[in-house]
């Protein structure tokens, strides 16, 4: 695997991560990469005055003509896009333009909260808690077809404001059609890629720059510097420092710079380019609570940094989603961070105030564990094992009505399938309620798990809770019941499937 020069990582070591230390970060990145068939990884950490602790890069940006990434190389961001976009709202509300407890029909008429019991606010979509089950999505490239328009450098989607409100009837009507809900809004958060989009559309209407896009340049890009980061499809297809997007698709890997390969058609939820120079500079403002320490400007107020920080929905046992970003436990150290992930396209960014350490991993393939990347690199930065311990967890029976109850197929509108069966064993083995000490001690059967058709191995650890370990991450399936609907639906990591038979 290629990776930098000797005399760079010399200028590294005098600022404080040993040689050795490095090569067993090298050597941690380079099997993940290995693992998952990556391309090109670049890779920082920086601390709050933005000066650079560790910076590497491993493979190319084009690999079949052995082209290097350097610190400008262009990827996509995917959904780290949306700690923009949160962003953007904590702004306008300072600006007295929004309150985030606002109904978001108030700013987007097209979305009526018709089945929902309650208003649908900001605060709500900004935490992926409005009440909506995983859906398809609505993509750039159909409705620009649908509506017989072409992205060209003279009229770019993502400033055309037509397409944008075409787009955001489509959505709107969508989230407003479903009749089968994941709770009340505020109740549970599941994530979704559609309630960033009308959070954009906000940005659109009732800002001072016409679009998404256009608020991002002025309000959060040129102020921080980050000339190499936007929206734009088409420019950053024809960058020369552009990196190619490898995406594994009907069986077989597909290379090329098409940034709208799968894109959501309102911008909010994954839209984003850019660098690891530019995005140091992003995290750095976090570092620094809204402030950035280059100019000395104040793009946000340290109170409104907090309250994007601050975990408000529960994903998984240690992970809450606040605003646009996640917040985790590492050791003793908060960690604050998102990751993304779309065809040609794994990122991360994260960092943590204790520390005072920010994190940035961008890849140009899909489906790389980026987050175990920025994970690692954070450890290795803190004396921390680089490669981290998983808990263990004792077997536990769920209870014997619930596991009949919770058999059945699940389906995510985003198109993953999973099915919960009865396993194999010995009737009645499986012992008392849930929560009692026999149903702990003597698990006997259980319930087996196919994902897209493909058995894992799932590990009953808590009542109504199992656990998938994969190679670098471990997922939660959490079965979800109430008293009107019994068994309704199921958790798998951030997003909540319907039960569908």
């Amino acid at each position: 695997m290629e990776h930098m020069g000797s005399k760079q990582h010399m200028q590294l070591e005098k600022k404080g991560l040993p040689a050795a230390r490095q090569e067993a970060l090298r050597l941690r990145i380079e099997t993940i990469m290995e693992d998952t068939s990556a391309r090109g990884v670049a890779v920082a950490a920086i601390d709050k005055q933005g000066d650079t602790l560790y910076q590497e890069f491993f493979g190319w940006r084009d690999a079949e003509r052995k082209l290097p990434i350097d610190e400008d190389t262009i990827f996509g961001l995917a959904s780290v896009t949306k700690s923009f976009t949160a962003l953007s709202m904590v702004q306008m509300e300072e600006q007295g333009i929004l309150s985030l407890e606002d109904p978001v029909s108030r700013y987007v008429p097209e979305f009526t909260n018709r089945n929902q019991q309650g208003d649908v606010t900001i605060s709500h979509l900004l935490s992926h808690s409005g009440g909506f089950f995983p859906l398809p999505r609505i993509v750039v490239d159909e409705v620009a077809a649908d509506m017989g328009i072409q992205d060209t450098l003279e009229d770019e989607l993502i400033y055309n404001d037509a397409f944008a409100q075409e787009g955001v009837e489509r959505v709107a009507e969508r989230l407003d059609g479903q009749t089968r809900l994941v709770g009340r809004p505020g109740e549970r958060m599941s994530y979704c890629n559609d309630g960033y989009g009308l959070l954009s559309d906000i940005v659109r209407r009732h800002s001072d720059c016409g679009s998404f896009a256009g608020y991002l340049e002025e309000h959060i890009l040129k102020p921080l510097g980050m000339d190499r980061s936007g929206c734009s499809f088409i420019r950053n297809t024809q960058d020369d420092n552009g990196a190619v997007l490898y995406s594994f698709e009907d069986g077989a890997w597909r290379a090329d710079r098409d940034y709208r390969n799968n894109a959501f058609v309102l911008n909010g939820g994954g839209a984003m380019k850019s660098t690891l120079a530019d995005l140091k500079k992003y995290v750095r403002m976090y570092l620094n609570e809204g402030v950035d320490p280059e100019s000395g400007r104040r793009l946000i107020s340290s109170r409104q940094i907090r309250e994007l920080c601050k975990p408000r929905q529960y994903v998984q046992p240690g992970v809450y989603y606040g605003y646009g970003l996640e917040t985790m436990m590492l050791s003793d150290m908060t960690v604050v961070c998102h990751s993304g992930s779309l065809p040609g396209v794994s990122s991360f960014i994260g960092w943590s105030y204790e520390a005072g350490i920010g994190v940035i991993v961008l890849c140009n393939t899909e489906d790389v564990p980026a987050s175990a990347i920025g994970d690692s690199v954070l450890r290795a930065m803190t004396d921390q094992p680089i490669v981290p311990e998983r808990p263990e967890h004792r077997p536990f029976a769920w209870d014997e009505r619930l596991m009949e109850e919770a058999a059945g197929t699940y389906i995510s509108g985003e198109g993953t399938t999973l099915v919960l069966s009865r396993e194999g064993g010995e009737e009645g083995s499986g012992g008392g309620r849930e929560g009692s000490g026999a149903g702990q001690e003597r698990p006997g059967r259980g319930m087996k798990l196919t994902v897209n058709g493909k058995p894992v191995e799932l590990q009953m650890i808590y009542p109504r809770m199992g656990l998938v370990r994969k190679s670098y991450s471990d997922v939660y399936l959490k079965i979800l019941e109430d008293e009107e609907r019994g068994v309704f639906a199921a958790r798998y990591g951030t997003r909540i499937f319907p039960k569908e038979s």
